[in-house]
């Protein structure tokens, strides 16, 4: 007889919002994990609801952290047009998970991680963030032990 345990399911909140300039990005150098940028009063109309998520990204290692990817983002050298017009536009923000807080709970790589959010504001929000270019995470091929909750109504 096989016993097959439910997922646990964990609810994610984010952190304060950090305007998104290089004095709030230093500190998370050598962090690693998820960042979520977004605007600060422009509401994106994706077809299922309104966000001012802009873009789920992630760093996989210390040395390309969550401080040198915002950084790259900031100074424009991800050359991520979307953010960049946007930051013209609307003061941006920021928030991050550093994923040593959930490593007891999730046992696969950081990009993982990013393509089971990505795929879950999809299946909120109907399309991906709207400065994401990426397309055909495979997630969901792994068998997960945990599922997240996860608060978009933060980005509201």
């Amino acid at each position: 007889m096989i016993n097959e345990a439910k997922n646990k399911t964990v609810t994610i909140y984010f952190d304060s919002p950090m305007s998104f300039e290089a004095k709030n990005i230093k500190p998370l150098n050598g962090i690693i994990g998820l960042y979520f940028i977004f605007s600060s009063t422009i509401q994106v109309q994706y077809p299922f609801d309104n966000s001012k998520l802009l873009y789920i990204g992630m760093s996989e290692k210390r040395t390309n952290s969550i401080g040198r990817r915002l950084i790259g983002h900031l100074e424009g050298k991800s050359k991520n047009i979307g953010l960049v017009n946007y930051r013209k536009v609307d003061p941006l923000w920021f928030t991050y998970i550093n994923i040593e807080i959930l490593r007891n709970i999730w046992d696969f790589r950081v990009e993982d991680l990013e393509s089971y959010f990505i795929l879950n504001f999809v299946e909120h929000y109907g399309v991906y963030p709207i400065c994401n270019n990426k397309t055909g995470f495979e997630i969901l091929k792994n068998t997960l032990k945990t599922d997240f909750k996860i608060d978009w109504s933060y980005f509201k």
